[in-house]
């Protein structure tokens, strides 16, 4: 245990970090990997893989992204800006990459082959481009002779476009919802709230149009009988199974049939198996987190660190919510996974930067290095 008088480099960390969101991120990992011995068995035995094959590679992904949580939560506020340009510059590059020569699957091109692991770059671009675009908006906002504003426009257009490419709809709205949150957060005349909301709104009709695909999701989630509603029917019948209490670890039935039940349906089998108010659980640590970074953000007085921890817990929240809500039929199907829940060594990574990211930016900070970063103007 620490104390307040020893000045290590881990005493310091102990003490400036913000323990409620520390805790509940705890809390979801591991949930996520109880929930993941339920749901994860029944797809590996119909892939012919050993019962736990899922929960162990979980496992095995989720010692590296604590790892990669907690390193970068000893970062300054600088170091948190050049980490996340180097992360955006090579994601980028990977998503591009991914279009020419990463295997298709589903009919789309998303992935890098690393050896045995599949690496999805567009995970790891969405917390980087959020810490870019805090730091345009607050460097714009607080000096003249910076175009921040419009550094922040182009670099929505210069992310989302390969998202289009892959195609990934979901991910493209999702950075689009937050990018336009921060906009808003930064002081956009409600005129311009009005604008993007109709740019998004005519951003949604042409996917619906042009992407088969995604007019089919559509058109299932508006009409069960116009196309395979299967599994969302099934996941809703899950929570109607389960009741309050569930039917106990183990003994859920639905998600034998129901082929995604370890990832965008693993709340569904929670669902069933621990009931209806561990999930509410679950909904109440997202909250936590989402909320207290709000709460951290408000108290702040520096402007990007306000900008980005309204961001990153904007699209961590976003993200929960719509795969919750795609679970119990409010939203059409995204593919979205629920953050540290849901099986998935590339969201785990992702979701790690994102919080190591939140957790440096809502330390606590030494008066030393306020000086320091007043006396260099807080530049990157």
């Amino acid at each position: 245990m620490s104390s307040r008088a020893e000045r290590t480099y881990l005493g310091d960390w102990a003490w400036t970090v913000d323990r409620p969101i520390l805790a509940s991120l705890a809390a979801l990992m591991v949930a996520g990997l109880v929930f993941l011995m339920a749901g994860g068995p029944p797809v590996a035995e119909r892939l012919g893989l050993s019962p736990f094959h899922f929960v162990n590679r979980q496992f095995i992904y989720l010692l590296p992204a604590v790892g990669i949580l907690v390193s970068v939560s000893f970062l300054s506020l600088r170091q948190v800006r050049r980490l996340a340009f180097v992360v955006y510059v090579a994601g980028i590059a990977l998503c591009l990459l991914a279009l020419k020569f990463g295997p298709e699957i589903k009919g789309a091109h998303r992935w890098v082959q690393i050896g045995s692991f599949g690496l999805q770059p567009s995970e790891m671009v969405k917390p980087a481009f959020v810490v870019l675009a805090a730091w345009a908006f607050s460097e714009g906002a607080k000096r003249r002779d910076m175009p921040g504003a419009l550094l922040a426009i182009l670099l929505l257009p210069a992310t989302i476009v390969p998202l289009i490419l892959q195609p990934d709809f979901g991910q493209t709205m999702l950075v689009a919802i937050t990018w336009g949150g921060l906009f808003f957060v930064a002081g956009l005349h409600w005129l311009w709230v009005a604008s993007l909301g109709g740019i998004g709104l005519v951003g949604v009709f042409a996917a619906y149009t042009l992407l088969p695909h995604v007019r089919e999701r559509f058109e299932r989630f508006l009409d069960k009988d116009s196309g395979d509603s299967f599994q969302v029917a099934t996941a809703l019948e899950s929570f109607t199974k389960g009741g309050l209490l569930g039917r106990g670890p183990g003994e859920g039935t639905i998600k034998r049939i129901l082929p995604d039940a370890h990832t965008d349906f693993i709340f569904s089998v929670t669902g069933e198996e621990f009931g209806v108010l561990v999930c509410v659980a679950v909904v109440a640590l997202f909250a936590t987190i989402v909320l207290r970074g709000l709460v951290l953000a408000c108290r702040n007085e520096d402007t990007f660190v306000r900008l980005a921890v309204t961001g990153l817990v904007m699209m961590f929240g976003l993200q929960a919510c719509i795969n919750m809500m795609v679970n119990v039929h409010l939203m059409p199907a995204k593919g979205m996974t629920l953050p540290f829940v849901s099986y998935g060594g590339s969201s785990l990574f992702s979701l790690a930067l994102a919080m190591g990211f939140l957790i440096a930016l809502t330390r606590r900070r030494p008066r030393a290095e306020r000086l320091d970063r007043f006396a260099f103007g807080g530049q990157a």
